[in-house]
């Protein structure tokens, strides 16, 4: 096994060898065992093993990231000196740095985020014929894109040069399936699928392949819906694009470039009084839970939007210094890059009528269950998707429809929003279905 605390002892060390002022690294190692079927064979199987070194440097206030594979001795010891080559050459950046000792997390939570549970090769094609029989079993279906799951795991560790070291393990669990059917010589395909932490949380198999094969079977002789301005309904499947729309807009980095919509808008309403935003990186089996940031900082669950009104950016060091502001512990890292801000587990919380019911209260309008390529603009607000799901009438769903595009500008969006109460928390970005008044439907002429 990979002594990673050797590996970052290593790796800091050959860094101040080579020159740097200061350093951080993070190393990075996993494996996945993942197993494709179709129309009941099995079509792929595949096995992934890897790790990776990230190394940051600072040298008279420059910085450079790099990253390698290699983790013998002499690899390490030359990436070392190529950083700090790179810093060398590179311009003087202010705002970049390691945190300050006082601001360092010093202990942290368990958060349940490993499950030792290793299924073997004929555990997961099992799940992916289990999920794929009973989608193909929906009467109606005559073909398959196939089924899949998969296993994995991951451990990384960081530490900086000034004092932090932490390291935590993750696990993943997957099952999908997706399949098509045709008429009148129009063919459609619809997907479902699980996601967890732990394996226990996944769902059953078969009820995906069954919601897989369902959902094809409505799809079938859409048409495209009337053009004008309707109500629409985003379906949980797609409510979370809403929901990182905004993280977006309040993510640092865009506020202190003036890149936001929403960059004057602290502490005023953005959003419908109904709406609360909450980033809680400490959730237990969370997808985007961490114990500590991508600098070191400790992670803090943080309300965003409290009841329409915003109360916050997502900071990074950098960002925090270029706007006067103190970091919030929301950096991400990745292996050969430096830090930037994000979210974790982005939730927007639910409100208390059902799905049915917000379709119940329309006459006519747009369920929106797929949504298709994207010009969305996060300086100005305008957005404008294409979309595919469902024409509502009277109140109910009526039929298919496709090939439409939904338009608005999310500074007006975000005030018309209603929310359901389906919210489910197995992705790390949620959001319950909602409506939205008054948008743009462009569909037949």
């Amino acid at each position: 096994m990979t002594d990673f605390a050797k590996l970052m002892d290593m790796l800091l060390d050959r860094a101040r060898s080579a020159g740097a002022d200061a350093a951080d690294g993070i190393v990075v190692g996993g494996h996945g065992h993942s197993v494709s079927v179709r129309l009941g064979e099995v079509e792929a199987i595949e096995r992934s093993e890897d790790h990776d070194i990230g190394l940051r440097v600072f040298v008279d206030g420059r910085n450079a990231s790099i990253s390698t594979s290699r983790l013998d001795e002499d690899s390490i010891s030359s990436l070392a000196e190529r950083a700090v080559a790179m810093a060398k050459l590179a311009p003087q950046d202010p705002f970049a740095m390691l945190a300050a000792p006082e601001l360092l997390a010093k202990d942290w939570p368990e958060l349940d985020m490993f499950d030792a549970t290793t299924p073997s090769a004929d555990d997961l094609k099992h799940a992916a014929l289990t999920a794929e029989d009973a989608a193909r079993s929906v009467e109606g279906i005559t073909n398959s894109e196939g089924g899949s799951a998969s296993h994995g795991s991951v451990a990384m560790m960081m530490a900086t040069s000034n004092g932090f070291s932490g390291s935590y393990q993750r696990s993943s669990f997957g099952i999908s399936a997706m399949v098509l059917s045709e008429k009148d010589g129009v063919m459609e395909r619809d997907y479902d699928y699980t996601a967890a932490v732990y394996h226990a949380d996944l769902d059953d198999p078969a009820k995906i392949g069954k919601n897989a094969g369902e959902r094809t079977m409505e799809r079938l002789g859409a048409t495209r819906p009337p053009t004008g301005s309707y109500p629409v309904i985003y379906d949980a499947r797609v409510s979370r694009s809403i929901a990182g729309h905004i993280a977006s807009a309040i993510n640092g980095s865009a506020i202190a470039r003036g890149t936001s919509f929403l960059k004057d808008k602290m502490g005023e309403a953005i959003a419908a009084s109904g709406i609360t935003m909450v980033d809680d990186p400490l959730r237990p089996r969370g997808m985007g839970s961490s114990p500590f940031d991508g600098e070191g900082l400790a992670r803090q669950r943080r309300v965003m939007v409290d009841q329409g009104v915003l109360q916050g950016w997502f900071l990074d060091l950098a960002s925090a210094k270029q706007l006067g502001l103190e970091p919030t512990g929301n950096a991400g890292r990745g292996i050969g890059s430096p830090p930037s801000p994000g979210t974790s587990n982005w939730i927007m919380e639910p409100g208390e009528i059902s799905r049915d019911d917000l379709i119940a209260g329309i006459d006519e309008g747009f369920l929106v269950t797929e949504m298709i390529g994207s010009s969305v603009s996060l300086v100005t607000g305008d957005y404008s998707r294409g979309a595919s799901g469902f024409w509502i009438k009277n109140g109910k769903i009526s039929h298919p429809v496709t090939e439409a595009t939904i338009a608005g500008n999310l500074n007006d969006m975000l005030m018309q929003i209603t929310l359901a109460d389906d919210l489910d928390l197995t992705k790390s970005t949620a959001a319950p279905s909602l409506r939205i008044d008054g948008m743009t439907v462009a569909g037949a002429s």
